[in-house]
Parts: C-alpha cells; structure tokens; sequence
C-alpha cells in the first residue's frame, strides 16, 4: 500500500514567488539581443548560481565590474535592484499555502537563494518567514538543487519520511533530484495545475472549477 502524503514541502523562486531578471534588464538595457548578451554572458545564471552557493553579492559584483568595467553599473544593479526582478508573490500558489497551513498540513521548503536576498526576502514577504517549520536555504548548505544533500538535510534534520512528503518546483531537473531520494514531486507551471495534482495526492485543498 502506497504512504499517503502528509507533508508539502515547496521550492519558492517562480512556486512563490515571481522572480526573474527580465523585470529589471527591460528598462536598463533596451534591445532584446544586447540584453539576452548581458544575462547570458555576463550577469548569468550560472554566475547567479554562485551566490545561491554562499558566495557574498558584494564580492561577486566586485570580481564581475572589474572584468567588465564597461558594464559595472548594470551588474551591480542585480544586486542593487534585486526586488525589481521580484515584482510579486504568485497569489495562487500562496492560497494553496495558506489553505495547507490552516488544515494543519506540515509545511517546509527547500530553496536555492542567496543568504543576503533570503533575508531582504522574509522581511518582503512575511508568509515565506510564518508558513515553515524548516526552510533549507542553499546558500547556508552550500548546496543547490538538485544536488540529493540538500533534499536529504531537510529530510534529516527533521526526522522526515521522504515518501510521506511531496516536493513543489519550477524546475524539471529539481523535481528529479527530489524523485531520486524518495519524496513525492510535482512539476510547477500554474497555481491551478498545483491545486489539482495536491487534491489527487489527497491534499486538504479546496476543489476549485474553472
């Protein structure tokens, strides 16, 4: 017999939380290509990466504008300017949260984020900081999804069954890492989709028709 799913655990960049620097490069830089240029060759995500790993922004803005010096004002923009990139919570997705809170569902999350934009994040959006039990932050791990420690230090620390939990995110490759240690996991792409698969696993959702 299958273990029902007590436990939700949630991602929250893109789940929670809108975030994409798109919001902010549209205004400093105009032209599409010179903008896809900028976010995929200097300001990257794998540069973004870094700092979801530990690494301080002001060290990772400072090493970045001294190799291009010509670009040093929009570099440090992303850091400067990070809640333009934010433009808000995805409401939907924060109803499920609240309805899960209110029945009494466990809830935790695992997210890749900065220890700096965490915290300016928590003082943004007060449910990141009252719906947790646990948040595993990457940074303060030294670990990124879909790395398997990370799923297994939420895991760990709280005494979890993975089976009995399900995983939430935006991202294919973290649902399959989440799959990988044993938990439940679900592919974000709407608010809606999300109510839906939650009611299937048995969730305490309320039934919504569209």
């Amino acid at each position: 017999m299958a273990t029902a799913i007590t436990h939700v655990v949630f991602d929250v960049g893109n789940v929670l939380i809108e975030w994409d620097p798109i919001h902010l490069y549209q205004s400093l830089i105009p032209d599409a290509a010179e903008r896809e240029d900028f976010l995929t060759r200097i300001c990257s995500m794998e540069w973004n990466l870094q700092q979801d790993l530990g690494r301080g922004w002001a060290e990772a803005v400072a090493e970045l504008s001294a190799e291009h010096p010509e670009k040093a004002e929009l570099i440090a923009a992303y850091s400067n300017r990070w809640h333009d990139m934010v433009p808000g919570a995805i409401d939907g997705t924060v109803e499920i949260l609240e309805e899960l809170k209110q029945a009494d569902v466990p809830l935790y999350a695992i997210t890749n984020f900065s220890s700096e934009k965490w915290l300016e994040a928590t003082t943004r959006f007060d449910f990141l900081k009252t719906s947790f039990i646990d948040t595993v932050v990457s940074a303060e791990e030294r670990i990124i999804k879909p790395d398997a420690r990370i799923y297994e230090a939420l895991l760990g620390r709280n005494a979890l069954n993975a089976a009995a939990c399900v995983f939430i995110d935006d991202s294919p490759k973290n649902v399959e890492g989440a799959k990988a240690v044993g938990l439940e996991a679900l592919h974000f792409t709407s608010p809606e989709k999300l109510r839906r698969d939650l009611l299937e696993l048995g969730l305490p959702l309320v039934k919504r028709t569209a």
